[in-house]
């Protein structure tokens, strides 16, 4: 088993946890719990997990966000919605978008969940606190707000590994996405905007990767592109420890490609998106 299994079950799972960001259910969910905006529907929902953490803890765990963009949601958004009452209907929310934009997913959720539940629960927590923090949520009796939640907790195990591994390499949140859109990942103004940072801060770090001759004008160089390629292989190489457990992780992967298909095909996740999960053939 290679990391490729690893990357080929994120873009499945990927979609699948995604409607929690851009599904009208989960936003609305947010907005009648008492979170304000976007971003703080953003930040509380996925933070709630953590607890009423200050904004330090989900800039450092979230990563690549302009503090400023943070701290205008965080504490905040805890004086609006109290954790305990987000976690109460954000699973409940994303299942019931799931349900709409892929039929058919609660007939395959009672088979995936048990499966997905032994990944996560083979998955080691060291240095992951997103992911710590999901799984020790717990998976609710429903099963496809447990097939989200399980999802949600392992592409969280995902993240934390590839946050090391950026760390690791010296990249900081915002060079780490001049990085990325310097490979054509993600749109460099899109990913820019979005995470808060200024053109000159951009401009900076495009400064900085050039310097260490991973950047010639806004584009990878031969050692930027190795780089990337090497965390990202390496970031596989990490999530993979959580699916050896599973007999047959391709079977899981056929199981759950075509709703995750369906998310991509019912116009509710972009495409190209600021998360990076391409579209599956």
């Amino acid at each position: 088993m290679d990391g490729a299994v690893a990357r080929r079950l994120w873009m499945v799972l990927e979609p699948l946890h995604a409607v929690t960001y851009f599904s009208p259910e989960c936003l609305g969910a947010n907005k009648e719990v008492g979170l304000r905006g976007f971003w703080m529907g953003y930040f509380g929902s996925r933070g709630a997990p953590l607890g009423a953490v200050p904004a330090g803890v989900v800039e450092a765990t979230f990563y690549g966000f302009h503090p400023e963009r943070v701290r205008r949601a965080v504490p905040d958004a805890w004086r609006f919605a109290s954790p305990e009452s987000i976690l109460r209907v954000r699973g409940v929310a994303a299942a019931k978008a799931l349900r709409r934009v892929a039929p058919g997913i609660e007939d395959v959720a009672p088979q995936a969940v048990p499966l997905l539940g032994r990944a996560v629960g083979a998955a080691d927590g060291a240095g992951r606190a997103l992911f710590a923090a999901n799984r020790d949520l717990g998976v609710p009796d429903e099963p496809v707000e447990a097939l989200w939640q399980l999802a949600t907790a392992l592409r969280e195990h995902r993240g934390d590994g590839h946050v090391a591994l950026l760390t690791g390499a010296g990249l900081n949140g915002l060079e780490a996405n001049v990085l990325a859109s310097s490979v054509g990942a993600v749109p460099g103004e899109r990913v820019r905007e979005s995470r808060g940072w200024s053109k000159e801060a951009w401009d900076e770090a495009v400064a900085a990767l050039t310097r260490r001759g991973l950047l010639e004008g806004e584009r990878a160089t031969e050692a930027g592109r190795a780089l990337k390629d090497d965390i990202e292989r390496r970031t596989d190489a990490l999530a993979l420890e959580a699916f050896r457990v599973l007999d047959d992780p391709e079977g899981l992967y056929g199981m759950l490609a075509p709703f995750a298909k369906a998310v991509a095909e019912s116009g509710d996740m972009p495409f190209p998106n600021l998360i990076g999960v391409p579209r599956i053939a």
